[in-house]
């Protein structure tokens, strides 16, 4: 659901923008954001990369219907929405702040953001989106480029209608699809009892094997939450003196899921 959420402006403006004018397209879209972002705020949610983005985006579109000619915005405001979405996404990518892995951590459950796969896996679906919207802000661009006579109502002309709609959105149901397999892909590992998870815990230097043992199980459980629980526990080979305290060390653990039994 957050992944749809995320989308919500876009999937909008994409609906609307071949069918009213295109000023109600990017207002209406830009009140969805608006809307969306009210609402994480109330949630406590701290702000996300394709919120601010959607509000940026929707912002310029909206003034660009009132201050550029309409044969423009036929011609080019579909390649324009599409590319500020590969902005948005790449600027996060490249930021460190992938908005798939965004919106997964208020999806998923607490295994599964804990997962060693969850940062690579969500890092791999987030560049598919980039692709995605690569490829599609290439093909609507396409008729603009190639025909002065090209518009995104122009639904006589092939190479308006397969590059403005059918080539991207046939691309961003591929990138769906594929989202979804890695995100089941991801789920179903994070979830394995045979996945092996790790871990690190503070403990005193001068404790015994069977302390740290028990501290290790301790630091597990917590983390397997109220469904699971913990099981194959294992320390890790040796503790590493903590910087600034040479009483205290921190010792790897690892450790299997399975679901709680009640």
């Amino acid at each position: 659901m957050a992944i749809l959420s995320g989308f919500a402006p876009w999937i909008v403006y994409w609906v609307l923008v071949g069918n009213v004018p295109f000023g109600v397209a990017a207002l209406a879209a830009l009140a969805v954001a608006v809307a969306s972002s009210v609402v994480s705020r109330i949630r406590g949610v701290a702000w996300r990369t394709l919120e601010i983005g959607a509000l940026a985006a929707f912002v310029v579109l909206a003034v660009l219907t009132v201050t550029v000619s309409e044969v423009f915005l036929e011609r080019w405001i579909q390649p324009l929405s599409t590319a500020a979405l590969l902005v948005v996404a790449l600027a996060g990518a490249l930021a460190g702040r992938p908005f798939v892995r965004e919106l997964a951590e208020a999806d998923q459950a607490p295994e599964v953001r804990k997962s060693d796969l969850f940062g690579p896996v969500t890092t791999r679906i987030t560049w598919i989106w980039v692709g995605a919207f690569a490829a599609m802000t290439v093909s609507a661009a396409i008729p603009p480029i190639v025909s002065d006579n090209a518009g995104m109502l122009d639904a006589g002309t092939p190479l308006s209608y397969l590059c403005y709609w059918v080539v991207p959105f046939v691309v961003f149901g591929a990138a769906v699809v594929a989202a979804r397999a890695l995100t089941e892909q991801l789920i179903a590992e994070a979830t394995s009892p045979h996945t092996v998870r790790k871990t690190t815990f503070v403990a005193f230097k001068e404790l015994e094997i069977d302390q740290l043992y028990y501290l290790a199980r301790e630091k597990a459980d917590r983390e397997a939450g109220a469904e699971m629980e913990a099981y194959d526990v294992k320390l890790g080979s040796q503790g590493v003196p903590l910087t600034g305290d040479e009483s205290r060390e921190s010792w790897p653990a690892s450790y299997k899921l399975r679901p709680r039994r009640h």
